[in-house]
């Protein structure tokens, strides 16, 4: 085994043991870690496309708007988190467009911003947002490990070869498959039985894990970096370990607004209870 792979293992092995006790934990120790992997995906963001350099005034204006978020994150205030995202964004658009260097610092507000604000309120305070965030975290992973795999071994026709080369069909089927699988086991796991849109939103949320690890692929290469940064040993930065995961929790986010269900007040209570049967 070589030492970067050994290298890359344990720093794995530790994050991974790191945030499942996080959302275990719930509460205020999730609603921190939302915010710090928020930060720092501004932070790598900001950083690839160049904004403090192009757009010293929207890059200011985009922190004000994520500490401001990480304020509300913290304080349990998603509205008023919401407001500073919707804010910081139109005022670092507004100041980007007019030094002409476009819109770039808006969308690293809006990519943080709704990363941070997503994974708290799907994780929520009670037993209702843990289930959710198990059930969103088992398929981003499966997803993930199995679309590695599983394209590496049957290859086949390129996903999307001009973002991200080394993805094919293959692995993207089998990666929607071992996600919805996952998606069904948790649900089975904390009661017999689930919602029956149960697999129809797992391979959504399947489908948005891929879709945010494409996204991702397609900034760095837009802007030619190989990796978000060096933050984490091993592995790169935080975007490149989470970017599948912020965007499967923005989809979770939305089905937890959206589907009507007045009994229960959070996302968390709204996904969990209408997914997974509870």
């Amino acid at each position: 085994m070589s030492p970067e792979l050994r290298l890359r293992i344990i720093s794995g092995v530790i994050l991974g043991i790191l945030v499942l006790a996080t959302i275990w934990a719930g509460g205020l120790w999730f609603r921190a870690l939302a915010t710090l992997i928020m930060v720092l995906i501004h932070y790598e963001f900001s950083t690839i496309v160049g904004a403090p350099q192009k757009t010293p005034l929207a890059n200011a204006i985009g922190w004000l708007a994520v500490l401001a978020t990480g304020v509300f994150i913290m304080t349990s205030l998603p509205a008023m988190a919401l407001a500073a995202i919707a804010i910081g964004a139109a005022g670092a658009a507004f100041s980007g467009l007019r030094s002409g260097a476009g819109i770039w610092s808006a969308t690293a507000v809006l990519y943080a911003g709704f990363s941070g604000l997503a994974l708290a309120e799907i994780r929520g305070e009670g037993l209702f947002g843990l289930f959710a965030m198990l059930f969103v975290i088992a398929i981003v992973w499966s997803t993930d490990t199995l679309a590695y795999f599983c394209g590496r071994a049957l290859g086949g026709p390129k996903l999307a070869p001009r973002i991200s080369p080394g993805k094919t069909w293959s692995g993207a089927i089998f990666g929607a498959a071992a996600g919805v699988a996952a998606g069904i086991g948790v649900a089975l796991a904390i009661r017999q039985g689930g919602g029956w849109m149960l697999p129809l939103v797992a391979l959504a949320l399947s489908a948005a894990s891929q879709l945010g690890d494409l996204f991702e692929s397609w900034v760095k290469r837009r802007f030619g970096a190989k990796d978000s940064s060096h933050l984490i040993p091993g592995h790169g930065g935080v975007m490149d370990r989470v970017d599948g995961l912020v965007f499967a929790a923005f989809a979770a986010f939305l089905i937890g607004n959206v589907l009507p269900l007045a009994d229960h007040a959070s996302a968390a209570d709204e996904l969990a209870a209408r997914l997974l049967g509870l």
